[in-house]
């Protein structure tokens, strides 16, 4: 029905892509968003690294895969419509080491299967053309890779869904979610708001709020806090492009690599440390009750037993810049702790299955007439307007 009220929970970027996809669908709906902050895109989004992937690292087949490259054509044209910020930059994944040189070839291997575009093996003479200072014995070069704003592009999304007759509703703290005849109830503290569907986009929090809605537990999400050193202004000069690592499989984050912004500066990171609050961007901010949620909850113990010796190892670097910088020297030989300075922090919603399994893939459930996106991790923010068109499509059977 075109004058529905469909209500959104959350206003970061997927939140918001996905409100404004509906308007510009399904003229006449009433789109509203609700968002707990004073801004949009304060959390996963505004602490995002910048980097539009390419889809070089899904497998064939996924949503990550098949969203991600139909996202980059979206955004880029979005971002060249609105005079915002994207640079093709190019990224290398480099191998440095020979036994990352068959992980390097299965990950060709995909990014093929992915339609990843112009990638190309380079040699290591091919890499100081590139990279005048990267070390590592072979890379794959993907040029289309590219670096963006992504709270710009949130405030644009914001703009776009307020200019078509919605709105965007800071500081409404969702509390409670009720299915009532021919519609459903979103109330806070202060008030409650009547829509016909409701999607959830609640990133950090999207268990806790999904369960408002009567879904099921799983995945519970478990909060990861990503720390970022930044290449001294006088030391960005060593780094053209973006510089990743081989990614090892058997984990579902990158490793340390090196990121241009958009304003310039280059980040190092991040690493991966358990957070002991959902919003945890410091070592000091703990929140009993995730804790006790987490240590209540059987994937938490299985996940621990399998990847410990990686906690560890990156909890070293988050109290030691020294240990921190060692594995970013092997990719920028001589880079080390008196090179950088302490950066900002972001903190990533790692959906965790009962097992123990990481989810690698975007996730979305549906309850009745509410649906909820329970696992959407980078690429999400390369991917969101593709995950738009994705929801929108599902929710309303509409292409």
């Amino acid at each position: 029905m075109a004058d529905e009220t469909i209500g959104i929970v959350g206003a970061g970027i997927v939140g918001l892509a996905t409100g404004r996809e509906i308007a510009l669908r399904r003229p006449g709906t009433h789109v509203v968003v609700f968002e707990k902050e004073p801004q949009v895109a304060l959390h996963q989004t505004g602490h995002n690294s910048g980097v539009v992937h390419a889809g070089i690292y899904y497998a064939p087949g996924s949503l990550k895969a098949d969203l991600t490259v139909r996202g980059v054509a979206l955004l880029r044209e979005y971002c060249q419509d609105r005079s915002l910020p994207y640079r093709e930059t190019g990224k290398l994944v480099m191998a440095v080491r020979e036994d990352e040189l068959g992980r390097m070839e299965n990950l060709y291997e995909r990014a093929r299967n992915n339609h990843v575009p112009d990638l190309v093996k380079v040699s290591k003479q091919e890499i100081r053309e590139l990279e005048p200072h990267a070390g590592g014995i072979a890379a794959l070069h993907s040029p289309r890779t590219a670096i963006t704003d992504y709270r710009a592009i949130a405030r644009e999304f914001a703009k776009d869904i307020t200019e078509s007759g919605g709105e965007v509703r800071l500081g409404f703290a969702v509390t409670g979610i009720a299915t009532v005849p021919g519609g459903i109830e979103v109330a806070s503290r202060e008030e409650t708001v009547r829509v016909d569907r409701l999607i959830l986009c609640a990133g950090l929090h999207s268990d806790v709020v999904a369960g408002l809605a009567q879904d099921r537990k799983e995945p519970k999400i478990v909060p990861f806090r990503g720390e970022y050193m930044m290449l001294r202004p006088d030391r960005t000069h060593l780094v053209r492009g973006l510089i990743y690592p081989v990614p090892d499989p058997r984990y579902p984050f990158l490793g340390v690599h090196f990121t241009p912004r958009v304003d310039g500066s280059v980040e190092v990171g991040p690493n991966a440390v358990l957070a002991l609050a959902r919003e945890g961007y410091t070592l000091g901010r703990i929140s009993p009750r995730d804790l006790l949620g987490l240590a209540a909850y059987p994937g938490a113990w299985r996940m621990a037993a399998q990847h410990w010796r990686t906690g560890i190892k990156e909890y070293r670097g988050a109290l030691s810049t020294a240990a921190f910088m060692r594995d970013a020297g092997h990719y920028i030989p001589g880079v080390g702790a008196d090179d950088v300075i302490r950066g900002g922090a972001g903190v990533r919603a790692q959906a965790l299955d009962r097992d123990g399994t990481l989810v690698d893939d975007f996730r979305i459930h549906h309850v009745g007439r509410i649906t909820a996106v329970r696992n959407a991790p980078s690429p999400a923010a390369t991917a969101s307007l593709a995950i738009a068109e994705h929801i929108v499509t599902d929710v309303f059977g509409d292409s």
